[in-house]
């Protein structure tokens, strides 16, 4: 029996003692034989031409493989039985035409290490591109046919809006459920799904628009591939009565308890449980049979961009819903069992990034997520791609994924691949901690590399701690130092280093987070950004160009910017000063070097009832409203999974009423956070491309041993025409100041370095509504800036 042959057995290692007894034996873990023997580069999946409708399947360990046709999603007996065939590992069988517009499914035959016998495995197809309800069936569709393409989707590389640089980026990231199911202008039957963004209208749609004009350039939608733990077909659905629970008080447990009964039947979930990569979730389409999920999934695409915004998928190619031989969603380890999913030395799964960890180190996997982010991007016209816990792909994996959404053209493929930004989540931890296997897309390790990485630094030392230390932990924003809550950080000296030390985190990431950017510590030392340190002694900076770090202050994950600052603040301030710590953290972020990054609501003081996790909390926890009239604070006790412990310091909090904002708070933020990124864009300075352009423009002062405890002073130079050193990048402004005072009281800042400049409030913040940044004053004579409480003023000097 030769080595094909024998890896579809169960086979095993055993040392026998010279007496013939067995001393040891070991199954054995098959991906490297596989990946040696049977690595293809052909075609997979159903390939639809003019003559027939071709199957190919890659399952080298089967013993035979058939694939289930049926003419509806619902047919019991399949209309036709086909018995695939095998060539090196490949299974493929050819049809007649008219199979598309069918449904099929494979039965496996194949020796499963679950069970230790052979199993009938039955299986959608892991390179499926539509599916029925539910993912019961594979759809076989041509996604090059008219049928399911909108009216001038082939020209919308056309109208897509400009790029001309990925520093230009700015991404706000929206769960597609929450973004419609509780606005009353959108029509019931399209609230909650992907037709909610084609309405011209409604009260998102015009935020959406409004955002857009202010400057933000790409909408980062939430996992919107088939993923378990929503049904597609609404009518299955369960419901909470809007009534009762407006019933309960702020800080009630009723809320929750109804929310949580019914949390896997209802229609929420955040979507990070992936059962198939390549095709548009079921429940968001208006019916999720047929060739409709693709057709709306288009026309949501086509509309975000025809009012400005670009469209980036939440990707989670580092684990998969389900494992196993039995298992609905199982698809992957049914075909070839114990291939797809990373194991530990006993044979189990890992299991570390939630469950069924993925392994890109292995040449199929990598090619199944490298040809999943292709189709999206061709098929879907995908602007750009997060990944979810990007740490646990291999590095290798990215950087292939990043030269081949490069690589493709207008002229060969109706996209314009190198405006595609890819970024995400560079944690580093488990078993590809460290390297463990293989060289992972961590943050250090994607260095030079041009991929976008999330800046958790900025985050914490803006917020405090980090969302796995003490809730109370204060930080920059949150009145570390200058406003202490109680929580006991030490003496004061200590305390003040913490603050001292927090500006620096921030300093680095405002300068883009780069490893090589020099600034003055606040021990008067000239440093580097990756000579700035965690407490942990990991550097602070480690990115080589500034759209390699994405700033953010807040996310889906952890509990909301708003929540946050509720949380940590001394419960004797006001909610207008709370509301202004918010606009200071987004003013940070906004007006950072490197890609900003916003959590959908967060412009509108967005509440989830202080819930830490809420990706299961229903449209209940998770509601936004664009009527700008309540921020969801005080719904309820959050569910008691993931926020019992924390109950003790929330529930006071939610029964004060002077915590809740009002609608004028709400529509402050709005303009406020309208207004920041009207200044990002209002200058290219705020957005500069190169890590040398960094270091030559922007300076930090109000550095060394503090003058003023946490006053940030940002200055950005530009050149003069005819003038030697620095080229002129901005036509308007040649020289700005950005003064973030996190202080309860007005600061005064003069330096010398900064004097007799004709430097001016900006005009956009000197027409706002907002009068306390309207005192914002600098006198040339002396260098002098003054700046109000809890203020970030910008000034600029016209040419």
């Amino acid at each position: 029996m030769n080595c094909q042959s024998l890896v579809k057995c169960q086979l095993a290692v055993a040392i026998f003692n010279s007496d013939g007894r067995c001393a040891s034996a070991t199954g054995l873990q098959l991906p490297g034989i596989l990946d040696e023997l049977f690595s293809y580069t052909g075609p997979l999946g159903a390939v639809c031409d003019t003559e027939a409708v071709s199957l190919y399947l890659w399952a080298p360990t089967a013993q035979a493989v058939r694939a289930l046709i049926y003419k509806s999603p619902s047919e019991t007996d399949p209309v036709e039985i086909v018995q695939l065939k095998e060539l090196k590992g490949v299974w493929s069988a050819k049809g007649p035409r008219h199979w598309e517009g069918c449904y099929y499914v494979y039965e496996v035959s194949v020796y499963h290490h679950s069970t230790l016998r052979i199993e009938k495995c039955v299986s959608n197809d892991p390179y499926a591109r539509g599916l029925s309800a539910d993912g019961k069936r594979t759809l076989l569709v041509n996604l090059v046919s008219d049928d399911v393409k909108p009216e001038g989707w082939d020209n919308l590389q056309d109208e897509k809006p400009d790029l001309l640089s990925f520093s230009d980026i700015s991404l706000y990231e929206l769960h597609v459920r929450d973004f419609s199911a509780n606005d009353p202008t959108v029509p019931h039957e399209f609230q909650g799904g992907y037709l909610a963004f084609t309405l011209q209208d409604s009260a998102g749609v015009k935020h959406l628009k409004r955002l857009s004009s202010a400057g933000i350039t790409h909408v980062h939608l939430l996992p919107t591939f088939q993923f378990a733990g929503v049904e597609d077909e609404k009518h299955k659905w369960k419901h909470v009565d809007i009534e009762k629970l407006n019933s309960f008080p702020p800080d009630s447990e009723e809320q929750q308890a109804l929310i949580t009964a019914i949390q896997n039947e209802d229609g929420y979930n955040w979507g990070y449980n992936p059962v198939i990569w390549g095709v548009p979730k079921g429940s968001y389409a208006s019916n999720a049979n047929g060739p409709c999920r693709i057709i709306e999934f288009r026309k949501m695409v086509q509309a975000l961009n025809r009012i400005g915004l670009r469209v980036v998928l939440d990707v989670v190619y580092n684990h998969i819903n389900a494992s196993g031989h039995f298992d609905d969603f199982s698809v992957l380890d049914k075909i070839v069992p114990g291939y797809y999913l990373r194991r530990n030395a006993d044979g189990g799964i890992e299991h570390s990034t939630c469950v069924n960890n993925t392994a890109s180190e292995h040449f199929m996997v990598e090619r199944l997520i490298l040809d999943d982010l292709k189709c999206w991007a061709v098929h879907f016209k995908i602007d750009g791609f997060r990944f979810d816990l990007m740490g646990h792909i291999m590095k290798r994996t990215m950087v292939k994924a990043k030269s081949l959404l490069n690589s493709l053209s207008k002229d060969k493929n109706g996209v314009d691949g190198p405006s595609i930004y890819i970024y995400g989540e560079g944690w580093d931890f488990g078993e590809v901690a460290n390297n463990g296997r293989g060289i992972n897309a961590s943050q250090f390790n994607l260095f030079g590399s041009g991929i976008g990485s999330f800046n958790d630094r900025i985050r914490d030392a803006l917020l405090g701690g980090s969302p796995f230390g003490h809730p109370l932990h204060q930080g920059f924003v949150t009145g570390l130092y200058l406003e202490p809550n109680g929580h006991d950080l030490g003496d004061k000296a200590n305390v003040e280093r913490m603050l001292a030390v927090s500006k620096d985190h921030i300093q680095v990431g405002m300068a883009a987070n780069l490893k090589d950017f020099v600034l003055t510590n606040c021990d008067g030392e000239e440093v580097k950004g990756s000579e700035v340190f965690l407490h942990d002694r990991k550097p602070v900076g480690y990115a080589s160009s500034p759209i390699e770090t994405v700033n953010y202050v807040s996310a889906h994950d952890n509990e909301t910017l708003f929540d946050i600052i509720s949380l940590k603040t001394p419960k004797d301030i006001s909610v207008e000063e709370r509301c202004r710590m918010n606009h200071l953290a987004t003013s940070v972020i906004a007006l950072s070097q490197g890609i900003p990054f916003f959590h959908s609501g967060d412009e509108m003081l967005r509440s989830k009832s202080i819930d830490r996790d809420s990706y299961n909390s229903g449209d209940w926890f998770n509601r936004l409203d664009f009527s700008y009239n309540s921020n969801n604070w005080g719904v309820g006790l959050p569910p008691k999974e993931k926020n019992e412990w924390n109950w003790p310091l929330i529930k006071p909090r939610l029964a004060d009423p002077s915590y809740k904002p009002q609608k004028s708070h709400i529509l402050a933020a709005v303009e406020n956070f309208s207004n920041l990124m009207q200044i990002r864009y209002s200058s290219p300075l705020f957005r500069l491309r190169t890590a040398n352009s960094i270091q030559e423009r922007v300076r930090f002062h109000n550095t060394g041993p503090s003058w003023i405890p946490g006053l940030i002073v940002m200055s950005i130079e530009d050149g003069h025409p005819g003038v030697p050193g620095l080229s002129q990048l901005d036509p308007i402004y040649s020289y700005i100041v950005v003064i973030i005072n996190p202080d309860p009281t007005d600061v005064s800042f003069a330096n010398p370095a900064l004097r007799a400049r004709s430097l001016q409030l900006h005009p956009i913040q000197m027409n706002s509504t907002d009068d306390v940044v309207k005192n914002s004053t600098y006198d040339a004579s002396s260098g002098c800036f003054n700046v109000p409480a809890r203020t970030t003023s910008v000034f600029v000097e016209p040419r």
